[in-house]
């Protein structure tokens, strides 16, 4: 059977001077996890929360802004004038081509001249002949006048002859008149244009006959420059405008007479500006609106009747109006337009503002700004109400849009 013999420690080499060199090593390793742990928590000290967030600011400040209203509109002739005859007859020629330019008093039509003429004719000889017989009754008084002093005519043939006299002076004027009237028929078979313009299509051909003053044009003649624009605007949104303007907070744009500028139904504007000419002064009950009318000049007749443009009226100009750009300007829930605002210590706080129409990629704020506030334009991502910010110069477009 075999033995085991018992393993006893030698305790003798554990004492004394070994064991005190061992004691500080021992120290250190419980230590350790302690300065482990020291360290991770002043690491995270050292680090600290994340620096604030860099958006782009702008300052509010107030500048003369144009108070500018689109509407729809309808182009309209400046003037239309119907042709028609003023005497009868058959057509002889048709002395104008269809589409192009006429000048007022241009001959449009022949109408056949020759019971006219004749008319003329036999009222002249009428003239002629009422001429003579005055001239002898003028003469047969002359003579009667010495033969009444000697008694050889009696003073009623001496009357008589007088009375014969201004009987034909009568029938002359009245000679004169058929001639005039027999004159004017005549110069009427030239039918003439009643103003300056384009004509257009002809309703009748050489050979009609026409009557004087017939329900049917015989052709229209437009005059395209200048046009009118025809728009509605809101009687609300003009009364609006007129106490702004009462109450100094808007001046009348330019010389009185607001521009307007049209833009066409492709989308592209028209180069020339026009000038409202009229206001109407009765609301319409119906639709609640009031009648604008303005007027372009139209030299190359690229505006027609009845095309369906796009006006922007320069109404006013506010002196201190407030421009944001429009990515700056959000909405609630309840759809009223906010914006981010910096506040003391740079702390983000939301805004509810009021704003009216735009003016290319800026809002025109109403209410809500006061000149001097700072509004966040650029990073609005990184921005939340309640949070600090970092605030810098907005980005080169931002900056752009929003001056």
């Amino acid at each position: 059977m075999q033995k085991f013999h018992s393993f006893k420690m030698d305790a003798a080499p554990w004492s004394g001077r070994r064991m005190r060199r061992l004691l500080p090593v021992v120290a250190l390793a419980a230590a350790l996890p302690a300065l482990s742990a020291c360290h991770g928590e002043e690491a995270k000290a050292s680090a600290g929360a994340p620096p604030p967030p860099k958006v782009g600011v702008v300052t509010v400040k107030p500048q003369a802004v144009t108070r500018r209203t689109e509407l729809p509109g309808r182009l309209s002739a400046y003037m239309v004038s119907d042709v028609r005859p003023q005497v009868s007859g058959i057509i002889l020629k048709r002395l104008f081509t269809e589409g192009g330019e006429v000048k007022k008093g241009e001959p449009l039509y022949q109408i056949d001249a020759a019971t006219y003429q004749a008319a003329y004719d036999s009222a002249s000889a009428q003239l002629q002949h009422d001429q003579a017989v005055l001239a002898a009754a003028k003469a047969k008084a002359e003579s009667y006048g010495p033969l009444l002093k000697s008694n050889t005519v009696s003073q009623q043939d001496y009357r008589d002859t007088e009375a014969a006299a201004k009987e034909a002076e009568a029938d002359i004027a009245s000679a004169k008149a058929s001639l005039e009237q027999a004159s004017i028929n005549l110069r009427y078979t030239k039918v003439l244009a009643p103003i300056s313009g384009t004509i257009g299509r002809s309703s009748v051909t050489p050979g009609a006959l026409v009557t004087a003053n017939q329900s049917t044009a015989l052709a229209t003649v437009t005059q395209l420059d200048p046009i009118y624009v025809d728009m509605n605007q809101s009687a609300t949104t003009l009364l609006r405008l007129k106490q702004e303007m009462a109450a100094g907070q808007i001046e009348k744009a330019g010389d009185g007479s607001a521009k307007v500028t049209l833009k066409l139904d492709d989308g592209t504007v028209y180069p020339l500006p026009g000038k409202l000419q009229f206001t109407e002064v009765t609301v319409n009950q119906g639709t609640g609106t009031v009648l604008l009318r303005a007027l372009f000049p139209n030299p190359d007749h690229l505006l027609l009747p009845g095309m369906f443009v796009h006006a922007e009226i320069e109404e006013g100009v506010n002196r201190n109006g407030i421009l944001l750009p429009q990515p700056a300007v959000s909405r609630n829930t309840h759809g009223d337009p906010t914006v981010l605002v910096v506040g003391e210590g740079n702390k983000v706080s939301q805004k509810i503002i009021q704003t009216g129409e735009a003016i290319g990629n800026k809002w025109v704020v109403t209410g809500g700004l006061k000149p001097g506030e700072k509004v966040i334009v650029d990073g609005i991502q990184n921005a939340q109400p309640g949070t600090v910010i970092d605030p810098v110069a907005p980005l080169a477009a931002d900056s752009k849009a929003a001056s």
